[in-house]
């Protein structure tokens, strides 16, 4: 840990407490030899871009919260040269006020910057910590613009009006004598993040520079060839006066990047650039004022619906120092329109391009199957995890980008999954264990600057717990979590009722002190993703969340030798279970929605299902009632799809997923290039719950699962379901495992596999294959 309290610093004038603001610092120095080592620790209340001589370095400090601000450590010698060089930090801080700021990315109140190190030649060292030589400025045409009125997490959409003195602030002959000497902020304490700091747990995020791929409309006289040649850098585009011109961009997929425009005189002019996924229709639905949306490619009946950035350019850029502008935060987007309207003078675009970023995820897995939409359904399910990782797991990184419980913990495990890697998953157990209230509930998302609270998800953080004990056998950090994974069935325990099954503890959002959001059902959009035995009293579901958690907690607890504790989950679970079937089994012989209520779903007999509140025949009958007579009952929809896979395969009825990858197919049939949230509204096209084939091809398809705690030996367990053949290279701790099948005429299926040595191997047969099963090392 590191005691930021000597080195932060801030600006005098920095008294603007209702609004976000943009400082820019400025460190000026000379080598009159060539540096050798240069290394920086450094962070911001409460977001920084660092430049040297003008190149941008690295953004930061990695999300934290009140108990956990970061800090980066930064190598530049790379950037620095022989003669003058600059530092040059640009700073986004946010005010206390929650519904002024990002609701992801914490703040003290106290806006500034922190820098601790030095740079080095061979004869000359140079401490380059934050101290009064620094130099910095407010920006005064600088404003976030909230993205909507009803609701806005993101808070990072911008009104810049550029000043002329402003421009090219972070190159090396900049003249910054008129900036003000920074001061140092003596209001933080020991206590008080930031003021002692913690090193970053995960990696950079990659940066890479990209191209849009073509023009798809355009309002201008300029021919397509010559759009074409302006995207590929080589043909800068004059507007002239009182002009106006848009382009719509198309990236080729989903994205998220930082955008980059420069351009050349201009002044009085207005440049809006729109963000957007895809092409909608016309009107709105649902409380968010969601719009509609059918093919994403389709420009003849659609139009481009997000977030619009405006820039009101100096004006004083030439084609050898042209003006640039880059908003702050990266942006979601597969279509960008580029709007331009002159005033009195003319513009030149010179070039408008973007750096991919995003979590370092490599993907090392690499299977396949026999039905012909697979490939496609990896391809977008794979971009979408990708698009939803960057300092913590997201839900989506167009509208919130928050990471969820219940979202990452399905997340998790696709990555688990696709590469062995467990850095942004733990991370995110530690996020969720520090958000944790007095009551034992965690946070519904986290880092979050305010209170939210789904009860049921905190049921998500103790499977994630588990999950991590399967995968990697960490011992010691499971111990951290244990406290904390009793402190949440402790909250469920002190509200059962007298007859043993969970009471009403939540409702509608809004509405009730707690949120018991299930899943996006549509027939629960009038209760806001509930079941509406909610109205009446308490609902089956968050007994049965309670009963899993129970359930992994035990497991946990036996693995770290606390089997008198173990134990005592293991009852209570049973008691609840009984409870539940006592209460809220119905005249239709399935587990209802809730205690003395006639109403249905298919998330209920599911998660009986994975708790073995019913027996597995009358799960199975349970569960194909649901799926003949869809009509009848809510279905699972994209979030809930894992559990549904899972009670398939737990029943035998594994063959059923043909026809749940319909999902995916529609997806697929609009062109999306990423999956969608849901069926219902379609709000996000990004959305890593729906990236379900990222777990189901290497684990379930092909079968390769931990049999034991930490890998301690491989289970192979093919369910082939409706499929003929399959096969793949799956990462797993210990290494890659070769699994390859495919049925005969007969429906054996032939099975061949090849581990790596000296690992322990338990291959099982599926349930639903009625066939025999053949395995050959």
């Amino acid at each position: 840990m590191l005691d930021a309290r000597k080195n932060w610093i801030k600006l005098k004038n920095d008294m603007v407490k209702d609004r976000p603001m943009r400082m820019l610092f400025r460190r000026t120095f000379y080598f009159d030899e060539p540096p050798e080592v240069a290394k920086l620790m450094v962070s911001a209340d409460s977001r920084y871009k660092l430049y040297v001589n003008g190149q941008f370095v690295e953004a930061g400090p990695c999300k934290g919260d009140s108990e956990v601000w970061y800090y980066d450590t930064l190598e530049l010698v790379s950037y620095l040269k022989t003669g003058k060089n600059v530092i040059a930090v640009e700073v986004l801080a946010f005010p206390n006020e929650h519904g002024n700021g990002s609701f992801s990315i914490f703040r003290t109140g106290h806006p500034g910057m922190f820098v601790s190190g030095k740079a080095e030649s061979r004869h000359i060292a140079i401490d380059l910590s934050t101290d009064e030589q620094w130099k910095g400025r407010i920006d005064p045409g600088f404003s976030i613009i909230k993205e909507s009125d009803l609701f806005a997490p993101l808070q990072m959409i911008e009104e810049r009006k550029a000043s002329p003195e402003l421009i090219q602030w972070n190159l090396t002959d900049y003249d910054d004598s008129s900036w003000e000497n920074a001061v140092y902020d003596t209001r933080l304490s020991a206590e008080f993040s930031p003021g002692n700091l913690n090193e970053r747990v995960i990696p950079f995020l990659y940066r890479e520079n990209k191209k849009f791929m073509d023009v798809r409309v355009i309002t201008a006289k300029n021919e397509k060839d010559e759009m074409d040649a302006f995207l590929e850098g080589d043909h800068p585009i004059t507007i002239a006066k009182e002009q106006k011109m848009i382009l719509e961009l198309n990236a080729g997929e989903e994205e998220t990047g930082y955008l980059h425009l420069k351009i050349a005189g201009g002044k009085g002019s207005i440049v809006k650039i729109l963000t957007s996924e895809g092409y909608v229709q016309e009107g709105f639905q649902g409380d968010l004022k969601n719009p509609f949306k059918k093919d994403r490619l389709d420009t003849e009946c659609g139009h481009l619906h997000g977030f619009t950035d405006t820039y009101y350019p100096a004006g004083n850029g030439t084609h050898d120092k042209p003006e640039e502008y880059a908003p702050f935060w990266f942006r979601t987007f597969r279509f960008v329109r580029l709007e331009v309207e002159t005033k009195d003078e003319p513009m030149t675009l010179l070039s408008f391009d973007y750096e991919e970023t995003g979590y370092p995820l490599m993907v090392k897995t690499k299977a396949g199957a026999d039905d012909p939409d697979f490939d496609a359904i990896w391809d977008i399910s794979e971009r979408s995890l990708r698009r939803c990782m960057h300092e913590t797991y997201e839900d989506c990184p167009f509208y919130e980008q928050l990471q969820y419980v219940m979202d990452s913990r399905t997340q998790i495990l696709y990555t688990y999954a696709v590469s062995g890697d467990d850095r942004l998953a733990r991370k995110c157990m530690d996020d969720f264990r520090r958000s944790q209230r007095y009551d034992g509930l965690t946070n519904s998302s986290h880092p979050n600057y305010e209170s939210n609270v789904i009860p049921g998800f905190s049921i998500y953080y103790i499977l994630m717990a588990y999950d991590h004990m399967m995968y990697f056998g960490d011992k010691e950090f499971l111990r951290e979590h244990l406290p904390h994974i009793d402190r949440v069935l402790g909250f469920f325990r002190r509200h059962l009722t007298k007859h043993g099954y969970v009471d009403k503890i939540g409702g509608l959002n809004g509405r009730a002190r707690f949120w018991s959001f299930i899943d996006w059902a549509v027939e629960w959009n009038q209760t806001s993703g509930i079941p509406p035995a909610t109205l009446q009293g308490p609902i089956t579901m968050e007994s049965l969340l309670y009963i899993y958690g129970l359930q992994a907690a035990a497991e946990i607890a036996a693995y770290l030798g606390f089997k008198d504790l173990a134990d005592n989950y293991n009852l209570e679970a049973e008691n609840v279970r009984k409870a539940v079937q006592k209460f809220m089994m119905g005249r239709k012989g399935m587990l209802a929605d809730g205690p003395g209520i006639e109403d249905y779903s298919q998330h209920v007999q599911v998660f009986a299902i994975l708790t073995d509140t019913v027996s597995r025949e009358e799960g199975r009958k349970a569960l194909l009632e649901t799926m003949e007579k869809k009509e009848e009952y809510p279905q699972c929809s994209v979030a809930m799809a894992f559990y549904l896979f899972r009670a398939l395969e737990k029943t035998g009825l594994y063959e059923y997923t043909r026809e749940y990858w319909g999902i995916w197919r529609r997806m697929l049939a609009k062109h999306s290039t990423t999956c969608i949230e849901d069926e219902v509204q379609e709000r996000s096209d990004c959305h890593a719950w729906g990236a379900l084939i990222l777990y189901e091809l290497p684990s379930v398809i092909l079968g390769v699962r931990p049999a034991k705690p930490g890998y301690q030996s491989v289970m192979i367990n093919p369910q082939p379901g409706y499929l003929k053949e399959a096969k793949g290279d799956i990462i797993t701790p210990m290494g890659m495992v070769h699994v390859q099948w495919a049925k005969d005429e007969n429906d054996k299926l032939r099975l061949e596999y090849d581990v790596p040595d000296e690992v322990t191997v338990m291959v099982k047969e599926s349930d639903s294959n009625e066939g025999e099963m053949e395995d050959t090392k």
